[in-house]
């Protein structure tokens, strides 16, 4: 076992500590109030025997409609083969009971009118102008002339990657969303890209020394902390941190600020930032020096991203360059050259009740009209209880106009900590699916364009921990929820557990889904042997507890195709060891010619088959990992929390290529738009490009 170097932040999506919802100052105000120095309450150690005591004589709710999975797990399993920055506060270790089995039937929510709330806006006409509204359109953040269109691509047949792919590069060669695409894949189309490189960072001073650079195209200051991904489109790089870099003469780098900023494509000149300032009840909902943890989604001349206030918002990606304030909202409190021009800002603490658990934080998607987004609604403080469990853990908006779809809030009381995982979308069986990571610990799938009534449709549902799995908020626990991104790939889904990497190490899984089927599709079933034929619904610590005489099963209508936790590398016959086995990740697998790549939180890297589950090879990068890879010009990027960027050669046999040194942690995912490799590390973005180097398709 390699030790662990806790860093006090998040990444990607994983964020920490607790929440509780309060009033919000408007996104864009100035600041008007002082950030205090929240504390997190201890919780008497007697509250897990209480958790126990609870689970086990909870009543039980309605039994769900049961239509599920198959086996469970050796290493990887075949369905049909059964078996049975700046050093932060310390979260203290929690226990935290069970709240009750969550009734089947309740997640589903409603989203049209006066009870789903949009921002009163309207986005310009194509030819500019702001078209007038009339009151009830207004109110409903409708365009005038009628009801908002919320069209979907006309795709008859099911999402094809490779010829995604192709239209993404040949539409300009753009990255403009976390992994690239909504099916969340990180294998762009591209040329030849170095494997070795030297930063120029002078470690002491941290100014860039081009002189002594090798393989640098440009460098960008970030703040003293960096989480987002980097995204490339409209001859613009997008990135979240926080405001270490003070970039804008109104925020000293002194304030704390959750900051998204904008530069140039061809050199790397800053263009402009968008500024969140903290919420006043302090690292409960918003942790320090975190910054904008998430990537935005960039389309045209439009952006949409996830505050660290938990607001939603859409930007016009030349900021004032364009000489306009655009959009409905005109309540910038500075219009200058340098600041963000919000088009829509919609504030999900204030309209829809979400308590975020330290952060909100989620890369958005879309599909024609449709903006998907995950809410990180979560526990507080306390680790014991979720303030909002009837708040939405997951919605689609109107990307347009902002105004709220549907929403779902099906993992409610059984949310164990956050919900940082981000969506992902593609046509699957015919149907447009939209596929959401839930903080319950299951992954669930929706009909994207929801109900004619505006109700969310859930068409499966995958639990993604053993039943009998027990949480608890430290290394201890082997239920995990999910932090990483679902993955689509030719026609098959891809998810793996994680959780807060504050709570330690622990037991990992990785799951290959089939998502034709419906209804629970989990590899089990858990049942009491008092009422062997009615599944027991969904807990939040424990599903299945053998004492008091309950099983899982294997499910018949499972749509596991394969279930890794680790493979036998020295043929001794078992699954044994550090570098055999699968751990808790933040990270999201990566797949190219059937083969996958997934790092976990404990620094080992897996290499198997994408369509089998069998394992090819692990190596260990003697660091935490909180990133995901890249797959470019057949070679492997990872990122690590001492500082390296390690290239390995996309092969079923290991082959190390490279390591290249970046300063600091990397918490960020390497990317690729037209022929440069970005790496963000803690306090810099690099454009990384051979000096010869062009785009190629």
């Amino acid at each position: 076992m390699i030790p662990t170097r806790f860093h006090l932040s998040c990444a990607l999506a994983a964020v920490l500590c607790a929440c509780f919802a309060a009033g919000c100052i408007e996104t864009d105000r100035p600041r008007t109030a002082q950030q205090g120095k929240p504390t997190a309450a201890p919780v008497p150690s007697q509250r897990l025997a209480q958790a126990n005591q609870q689970e086990q004589t909870a009543p039980d709710a309605a039994a769900q409609p049961e239509d599920s999975a198959a086996g469970q797990q050796s290493a990887t399993q075949p369905v049909g083969e059964p078996d049975t920055a700046p050093p932060q506060p310390d979260e203290p270790d929690m226990p935290l009971p069970d709240d009750s089995a969550q009734p089947e039937g309740e997640g589903t929510q409603p989203s049209t009118g006066a009870a789903e709330p949009a921002p009163t806006n309207v986005p310009p006409s194509p030819d500019g102008t702001e078209p007038s509204l009339d009151a009830d359109q207004a109110e409903q953040g409708q365009p005038a002339g009628g009801e908002a269109k919320h069209a979907l691509p006309g795709q008859a047949q099911d999402t094809d990657f490779a010829e995604l792919l192709q239209a993404v590069s040949e539409g300009g060669l753009i990255w403009n969303q976390w992994a690239g695409t909504s099916m969340r894949n990180n294998t762009p189309i591209t040329g030849p890209l170095p494997q070795e490189w030297t930063t120029g960072i002078d470690k002491r001073t941290q100014q860039w020394d081009r002189s002594k650079a090798k393989n640098i195209k440009w460098v960008a200051r970030l703040g003293s902390q960096s989480y987002g991904n980097p995204v490339i489109a409209d001859g613009k790089v997008f990135v979240g941190t926080n405001n270490g870099a003070g970039w804008l003469s109104r925020y000293p780098a002194t304030v704390d600020l959750g900051c998204l900023l904008c530069f140039s494509e061809a050199d790397g000149t800053f263009l402009w930032q968008h500024s969140s300032e903290k919420l006043p009840t302090g690292r409960v909902h918003d942790w320090p020096l975190q910054g904008i943890c998430c990537a935005p989604l960039v389309e045209g001349k439009r952006a949409w991203f996830v505050s660290s206030r938990g607001h939603v918002i859409c930007l016009d990606t030349e900021g004032f360059h364009d000489g306009t304030n655009d959009g409905p909202f005109q309540e910038e409190p500075v219009v200058a050259s340098d600041e963000a021009d919000v088009i829509w800002s919609f504030d999900m603490m204030a309209e829809l009740q979400v308590s975020q658990h330290n952060m909100c934080s989620c890369s958005v998607t879309s599909a024609g009209d449709l903006l998907f987004v995950c809410t990180s609604n979560g526990v507080d403080e306390s680790h014991v209880t979720i303030p909002s469990p009837h708040a939405p853990s997951f919605m689609a908006m109107d990307k347009n106009t902002g105004r709220v779809l549907w929403t779902d809030n099906t993992p409610g009381r059984n949310i164990l900590h956050g919900q940082w995982s981000s969506p992902a979308y593609a046509v699957l069986g015919g149907v447009p699916q939209v596929i959401f990571g839930g903080g319950d610990g299951w992954l669930y799938s929706f009909r994207a364009e929801g109900t004619p009534d505006g109700k969310a449709e859930l068409l499966w549902k995958f639990d993604c921990n053993p039943k009998e799995a027990k949480y608890s908020v430290d290394s201890r626990s082997t239920r995990n929820h999910i932090i990483g991104t679902p993955v689509v790939y030719d026609g098959l889904v891809y998810v793996a557990v994680g959780e807060d990497p504050e709570h330690g190490q622990g037991n990992g899984h990785l799951w290959c889904i089939d998502p034709t089927k419906r209804g629970d599709v989990s590899s089990e079933l858990a049942f009491s042997l008092e009422d062997p034929e009615t599944p027991l619904p969904p807990r939040r610590i424990q599903n299945v507890i053998p004492e008091n005489k309950e099983v899982a099963r294997p499910n018949p209508n499972s749509a596991c195709v394969w279930h890794y936790v680790g493979f036998d590398a020295d043929g001794n016959g078992n699954v044994e060891g550090f570098e055999e086995e699968m751990h808790r990740t933040c990270g999201t697998v990566c797949i190219k010619d059937d083969i996958l790549v997934i790092p976990d939180f404990n620094g080992l890297i897996h290499c198997l088959n994408a369509k089998t589950g069998e394992g090819y090879w692990t190596h260990d990068l003697l660091a935490e990992c909180w990133s995901s890879p890249l797959i470019a010009d057949g070679k492997i990027y990872i990122g690590d929390a001492e500082g390296r960027v390690t290239v390995f050669a996309l092969s079923k046999e290991k082959n190390l290529l490279a390591e290249n040194d970046m300063g600091n942690a990397v918490y960020t995912t390497p990317v690729v738009a037209n022929g440069v490799l970005y790496v963000a590390n803690k306090t810099h973005l690099f454009a990384i490009q051979e000096p010869d180097g062009t785009a190629q398709p």
